[in-house]
């Protein structure tokens, strides 16, 4: 079973899914790959949420918090050898599709990269926002191009862009 709670983010309502321990999802309502909300039971009394939630407030902040909750997303054995790279770019920087896919193996290719960053069900704590097109070009983003900016600016990585 996964709970769920709502959370307002500065850039729109959010959505947090939970295995009941565990952090499996975070998107932005209405963005691509959103699941069904007949797969969760509201609930917003779980202990992970609060963490989850304070820590979404200090990353809006402009804050630089570390993680101190389980997150589990569900994929693919590429995605999630593909999340857990993203999970490794640290604030305030980025990697291109390319160089993730290097990262993988010699033979990989940014378009395979590109679709298992898409469907990264854990938005910001899995941060698929710091990964950029080739030469640094910003590209898509589940949540909207609009939301990636908008990311990159809390981290002062637009700058540098």
């Amino acid at each position: 079973m996964y709970y769920s709670t709502d959370y307002l983010s500065p850039l729109g309502e959010m959505i947090i899914s939970s295995d009941g321990e565990a952090i499996c999802g975070l998107w932005f309502y209405g963005q691509k790959h959103f699941p069904s909300l007949d797969d969760f039971t509201q609930n917003d009394d779980l202990p992970v949420f609060s963490d989850v939630k304070k820590w979404l407030d200090d990353y809006f902040n402009g804050l630089n918090p570390k993680i101190n909750f389980k997150l589990k997303p569900k994929g693919t054995e590429f995605r999630l050898n593909v999340w857990k790279i993203l999970s490794e770019i640290p604030y305030g920087e980025t990697l291109t599709y390319g160089e993730i896919a290097q990262k993988i193996s010699p033979t990989m290719s940014a378009q395979a990269v590109g679709g298992a960053v898409g469907h990264n069900p854990i938005s910001i704590l899995i941060p698929c926002h710091r990964v950029l097109g080739a030469n640094g070009k910003l590209t898509g983003y589940a949540g909207g191009i609009d939301k990636k900016i908008e990311l990159l600016k809390i981290e002062n990585i637009l700058n540098s862009i």
